[in-house]
């Protein structure tokens, strides 16, 4: 695993990042909320990347992992912002942005960002729109007046908080209400068992692209973190297996 880097925003405030010089198109793992790159599906494609000899990037938004700065300061704006700045100062000519759950509707900010050098895209159980779709009116209400939210955590003892800064730039970052404008080929991997993000929203994502060459994979028995042996074993065959040009 390659050690860990760190690179300056004019902030301030240090991103750390794995980063391994290979051939392109250079894989770019997106984590989810509050996830980091020690996760398993980061690490299992960064070994896969140096096993293969492929450029790969994976890292932490501010406030999360290894980076400078609180959680709470975090958002979707900022945290694209912070993937695109990196991408441009590593020698990265084309890019696969991999984004795990929110971090696939983050891979679809970042792509539109980068435009030709985006080369493909994977999701997994990936999460567009869920300031929308993933809380009740009670819960908007109190985002909507600045006050935090906090949900049960099914992977920790402590509650998942939302802050209104984030939920309310979110709000303003909603993508299947639109045709989104990406032609690269993209693969959709959801589980039908998963508890978090329902897997209509990956064939809703499947619609809302612009690009004719979408592929949604099904795993009945998944979950939302498609971690299993069998799920990395997916992920990696999907990553073999991509074009790097539209079909």
């Amino acid at each position: 695993m390659p050690d860990i880097q760190f690179h300056t925003l004019p902030s301030g405030q240090k991103i750390a990042y794995r980063f391994h010089d290979g051939l392109g198109p250079t894989l770019v793992f997106l984590p989810g909320y509050m996830s980091d790159m020690d996760g398993g599906k980061a690490t299992a494609t960064m070994d896969w990347a140096q096993a293969h000899g492929r450029s790969c990037v994976l890292l932490d938004y501010s406030g999360c992992g290894s980076s400078d700065g609180d959680f709470a300061d975090g958002s979707l704006s900022q945290w694209r912002d912070e993937v695109a700045a990196l991408i441009d100062i590593l020698p990265i000519d084309q890019v696969t942005l991999i984004g795990s759950s929110m971090g696939g509707w983050l891979m679809l900010l970042v792509g539109e960002y980068l435009g030709s050098k985006l080369k493909s895209m994977v999701g997994i159980a990936a999460a567009p729109d869920f300031s929308s779709w993933g809380f009740d009116e009670g819960q908007k209400a109190k985002l909507t007046a600045g006050e935090t939210v906090f949900e049960d955590n099914p992977y920790g003892p402590e509650p998942t908080p939302t802050h209104a800064l984030f939920w309310q730039d979110a709000e303003t970052l909603k993508r299947l209400n639109r045709s989104i404008p990406i032609d690269c080929p993209v693969r959709l991997l959801h589980g039908q068992q998963d508890n978090d993000v329902p897997w209509d929203i990956s064939m809703q994502l499947s619609e809302a692209l612009r690009s004719a060459a979408v592929q949604v994979h099904l795993v009945k028995d998944g979950d939302h973190r498609l971690s299993r042996d069998q799920d990395i074993a997916l992920l990696l065959s999907v990553l073999e297996n991509l074009p790097a040009d539209p079909d």
